[in-house]
C-alpha cells in the first residue's frame, strides 16, 4: 500500500478550482416596480405609526393639564378667586422673591393650566407672615395678589373676613392688623383620630423631625429672623402646637369637647379669623397631619 495520501480511498477530494459566483438574473421592469411598491408600502405604514403616536401624544399633553387643573392649590395671601387669579398672574415670580421663608413656589407642568402660577404647599412651608406686611401682595405687579379687589370682583360668600386679622407678632405695635380682607383657605381637623390633643397626649421633640427644612418666626427667638422649625423643639404636656404657633390672634383654640362615649377630651377648634395660612398644618407633629388647610375654603358658621 502506498504511503501517498492521494492514494488513500478516504482522502478528501481536492476542492474544485474556484469559479465565479453565478450572476443574479437582472430584474425585470415589473419586478422592480413591485419591489418599489413594497418599499413605499412599508414607508407608509411606518409614517402612519409615527403620525398616530404624535397625535396621541399631543392629545395626551392637552388632556393632562385638564386633569391636573382639578388639583386645588393654596394661593398666596390676597389672591383673587382662582379663575381671575390665573387670568391675571403673569408668572413673574416677584412674590416668590420677597417671601422671607420661601413659602411661595411656582407650579410646574403637573399643574396643568396653572403652570408657573405661585402656590403654597403648607405642609412643606407655610406662610407665617414673617414679613408683617404681606410683601408678596406689594410685589405683585398685576393685582393678581391684592389688598382690595376691584368693586366689580365681589368676594365669594364666606371668603371675606369679618375684620382685618390681628397678627400676634404685631399685637404690641400701633397697627397690629394684617391688611387682608379675604382668606385663602380654612384650617380643618381632617384627621381627628390622629390628633394628639384628642388622645390626651402631649408632645416632646422636634415637631417634624430633624430633617424638616421648614422655617418659622419665633417671637421669643427673633422677630425678624425665621429659624428652622427643627431648631425649636417642644415639650408640652398637652399637644397644642397648632394653637401655639398660629400667627393670627383668635383664629384657633384648644377647647374641651365631649366625645360620643361621654368622655371629655381637648381638641383644636378653628374660628372665623382663620385666614388659611397653613402654619397649623406645617407644625402638626403627626403623619399625616391631623389638621390641614383646605385651599379656597370659605368660612361656614
Amino acid at each position: 500500500m502506498s504511503d501517498d495520501p492521494k492514494d488513500s480511498p478516504s482522502a478528501a477530494p481536492e476542492p474544485a478550482a474556484s469559479s465565479p459566483a453565478p450572476r443574479k438574473p437582472a430584474l425585470t421592469a415589473a419586478q422592480r416596480m413591485s419591489r418599489e411598491r413594497q418599499q413605499q408600502a412599508r414607508r407608509r405604514v411606518l409614517h402612519t405609526i409615527l403620525l398616530s403616536g404624535g397625535v396621541m401624544g399631543a392629545a395626551l399633553s392637552g388632556w393632562l393639564p385638564l386633569a391636573y387643573a382639578q388639583r386645588q392649590r393654596l394661593r398666596p395671601p390676597g389672591a383673587l378667586d382662582e379663575k381671575d387669579f390665573l387670568a391675571s398672574c403673569i408668572k413673574c415670580g416677584q412674590c416668590v422673591q420677597v417671601c422671607p421663608v420661601n413659602a411661595i413656589k411656582l407650579a410646574d407642568l403637573v399643574d396643568g393650566f396653572g403652570v408657573g402660577a405661585p402656590y403654597i404647599a403648607a405642609r412643606d412651608q407655610a406662610c407665617d407672615f414673617s414679613c408683617d406686611a404681606v410683601q408678596c401682595i406689594l410685589a405683585c405687579p398685576t393685582g393678581a395678589l391684592t389688598y382690595h379687589k376691584p368693586d366689580f370682583l365681589k368676594p365669594r360668600s364666606g371668603a371675606g373676613l369679618a375684620a382685618k386679622p390681628v397678627l400676634k407678632a404685631k399685637q404690641k405695635d400701633p397697627e397690629p392688623t394684617l391688611n387682608l380682607t379675604e382668606r385663602i383657605g380654612v384650617a380643618r381637623l381632617t384627621r381627628p383620630e390622629s390628633c394628639l390633643a384628642l388622645q390626651g397626649k402631649g408632645f416632646k421633640g422636634q415637631a417634624r423631625g430633624a430633617d424638616f427644612k421648614g422655617r418659622m418666626r419665633y417671637m421669643e427667638v427673633d422677630r425678624w429672623k425665621p429659624i428652622p422649625v427643627a431648631d425649636h423643639p417642644y415639650d408640652v404636656p398637652e399637644c397644642d402646637l397648632c394653637v401655639r404657633e398660629c400667627p393670627v390672634a383668635q383664629a384657633i383654640s384648644i377647647e374641651t369637647v365631649t366625645l360620643a362615649d361621654g368622655r371629655q377630651r381637648r381638641q383644636p377648634v378653628v374660628h372665623e379669623p382663620c385666614v388659611g395660612c397653613g402654619v397649623c398644618e406645617m407644625v402638626c407633629p403627626v403623619e399625616q397631619a391631623a389638621i390641614e388647610v383646605v385651599p379656597r375654603e370659605v368660612w361656614r358658621a
